[in-house]
């Protein structure tokens, strides 16, 4: 697995678990503090990714619509 992909999956993994946790009304206090942290855990993912060591070979004209 590639390094900016762990935190994409990290974070969608808080965010089912915070969304089941609210649907079958488990702890409060593990609602809020998934909740709280979100915020954190959703910069650092924005950031990993925008700073991803990808290097992109096509263009936006050339692959448009991926339709090559």
């Amino acid at each position: 697995m590639k390094n900016y992909l762990f935190p994409i999956y990290l974070v969608t993994a808080i965010l089912l678990v915070y969304v089941t946790a609210i649907l079958a009304n488990l702890s409060t206090a593990m609602i809020l503090f998934a909740f709280s942290i979100s915020p954190a855990l959703v910069i650092w993912m924005v950031y990993s990714v925008l700073t991803a060591d990808v290097e992109v070979h096509s263009t936006f004209e050339e692959k448009w619509y991926e339709n090559v």
